[in-house]
């Protein structure tokens, strides 16, 4: 992140309808199109976003083929990128055993996760080597029906959460202070994000809701450590789509690239001035 300048994550979420019309023509399948896309989308972002964020689902609805696709393209991502998985697993320890080895047989670096079963869905990707967001506070409008729910004991069920996070995460520090155990705490639930950086003081924050979900950068300040760091902020169809807009207009991008590259720069700049403020 101090290399490249802003603590930002591109999403990788390819949905083939979506995809330029050059793209889609020229490939001989869907799966092949957004392996391709994916692909183009990595070199348009090199240099500008220190990670990348594959979505596993946008891969697996394709079977087999769609595994192996994912794999090729953290593979290219791999060492040119912080590669973090999302797919969301949490569950119980043995089967949590086996979902950290196969992201280590894919190449991440790190995975989100839910914590929902405790700690026993947590623990073995720690043990693996991997870095872990588990999930808080999440984007989407639903997850107030769980996550804000109010304890007997005070506070919601986000704050539980929180506290086990930041509990376990004490015993999985760096280096620099910042643990390896995360939290996914979504840009839209801004209410409750100082809160939130209150009780995990040593997590990473790994911050979607940016862009198409209707965040901007007033919304993530919270999110950073008052030195500035402790936060990445990610964003996906408002940079890998950033194309669309000649295409709206009937008019193909043969260049679509390039609309991506300007997007994350956008993007970059954007965020690289909160986190110093």
């Amino acid at each position: 992140m101090r290399k490249c300048g802003a603590p930002i994550c591109v999403g990788l979420d390819p949905v083939f309808a979506k995809l330029p019309a050059t793209v889609r023509r020229d490939a001989p399948s869907e799966v092949a199109a957004i392996e391709r896309f994916s692909l183009a989308l990595l070199d348009s972002v090199e240099g500008i976003a220190p990670a990348v964020k594959p979505q596993s689902a946008c891969f697996e609805r394709y079977g087999a083929e769609g595994y192996a696709a994912l794999a090729r393209v953290i593979a290219a991502a791999r060492g040119r990128f912080e590669v973090i998985l999302d797919w969301k697993r949490g569950d119980i320890g043995i089967s949590s055993d086996h979902y950290a080895a196969g992201a280590c047989a894919l190449g991440a670096d790190w995975v989100t996760a839910s914590p929902y079963l405790g700690l026993d869905g947590l623990r073995p990707f720690l043990a693996a080597g991997l870095g872990v967001f588990a999930l808080v506070r999440t984007s989407n409008a639903d997850g107030d029906r769980v996550q804000s729910c109010v304890l007997a004991t005070g506070g919601v069920v986000a704050d539980a959460v929180a506290a086990l996070v930041a509990d376990e995460g004490a015993q999985w520090l760096g280096a620099d202070g910042m643990s390896s155990l995360g939290a996914v705490v979504g840009a839209t639930k801004s209410a409750d994000v100082a809160r939130l950086r209150a009780l995990m003081p040593s997590q990473i924050f790994l911050v979607p809701g940016y862009g198409a979900q209707g965040a901007g950068a007033a919304e993530v300040g919270a999110c950073f450590s008052s030195d500035g760091r402790g936060a990445i902020i990610t964003a996906s169809r408002s940079v890998i789509y950033a194309f669309e807009a000649h295409e709206a207009h009937g008019t193909h991008d043969p260049q679509w690239s390039d609309s991506v590259r300007s997007a994350a720069k956008r993007f970059a700049c954007e965020i690289a001035g909160v986190a110093a403020r």
